[in-house]
């Protein structure tokens, strides 16, 4: 059985978001939380509450145990952007992109042994 939890346009970057992401992906999801109390980055808190939303939505609508679930998937995916422009010489703008980003976790239950 496949859950899921997407928190939506989160105002970071999908990059910095990756490299917090692929740190947990195929761990079990109680050691995964563990990992990302101890990343010092703004993105490892909204990952870390994704997560946690993820192992809600399995335990409250699934009846699964949250110690036997694994994040299968964790992925930044690009939201849209803010566009704003910045003065250049001569009387041109410049434009700056803040990017936006979709945070989703999918978790699997454990295969029995």
């Amino acid at each position: 059985m496949k859950v899921q939890a997407i928190k939506r346009r989160f105002r970071m970057s999908p990059q910095k978001v990756r490299e917090v992401v692929r740190q947990i992906q195929g761990l079990n999801a109680v050691e995964a939380l563990n990992i990302l109390q101890f990343i010092p980055r703004k993105s490892a808190k909204a990952v870390a509450q994704t997560l946690r939303s993820a192992i809600a939505n399995a335990e409250n609508n699934h009846g699964l145990k949250g110690d036997t679930l694994i994040v299968e998937r964790a992925a930044a995916e690009t939201a849209g952007s803010i566009k704003r422009f910045v003065p250049k010489a001569r009387g041109s703008a410049g434009p700056i992109l803040k990017r936006s980003c979709h945070i989703r976790i999918i978790l699997s239950s454990a295969p029995a042994n």
